[in-house]
């Protein structure tokens, strides 16, 4: 009798960590879900036709889920729904076409305003480049509030043409 009650404790105990373990899994699994907002959006040829300094705009959201950020197709602007933390990555090709010194850089705007810490700087490139392109990446996280908008901008002295973009922005927490 006194193994059998052993046998029943042991199989229960062992009974209870399984269901405690399948329902962190699951409550994991359900979390993640949960949090699933990713929004990219991609600039293409003829999106930005100013030259030198120029808030990018992005004519196809190619990724969209969740409501925590949201984008209308052809503007600049990308509007934080819900306060959280957010990683936001871009990459931003920058072209000049005439030969000679080169250089451009990347900022992020949060409500409009530069956040200097988001500089993105490209080195100078000289004259004796035939192909005066450079391509900016970077990714940087924020801590965003409910009704926050981020752009990107290209910032240059010179005279040049952004011809391609894509923005990720994720909300991480």
């Amino acid at each position: 009798m006194c193994c059998k009650i052993k046998l029943y404790k042991i199989i229960t105990t062992m009974l209870i960590i399984f269901l405690l373990v399948s329902l962190i899994i699951v409550c994991i699994n359900c979390k993640m879900t949960e949090n699933e907002n990713i929004l990219t959006a991609i600039a293409e040829p003829g999106d930005n036709t100013e030259t030198g300094d120029a808030i990018i705009k992005y004519s196809k959201n190619d990724i969209v889920e969740g409501t925590a950020i949201s984008h209308q197709e052809g503007s600049s602007e990308f509007k934080i729904n819900e306060t959280g933390i957010y990683q936001i990555s871009y990459q931003l090709y920058g072209i000049r076409n005439i030969k000679g010194t080169f250089n451009f850089n990347a900022i992020i705007l949060l409500n409009g305003v530069p956040i200097n810490y988001t500089l993105n700087s490209s080195p100078v490139l000289n004259e004796d480049i035939n192909n005066n392109r450079m391509t900016l990446t970077s990714t940087v996280i924020l801590e965003l509030n409910a009704g926050d908008i981020i752009q990107l901008g290209g910032l240059s002295l010179e005279d040049i043409s952004y011809q391609n973009s894509i923005i990720a922005i994720v909300k991480i927490q």
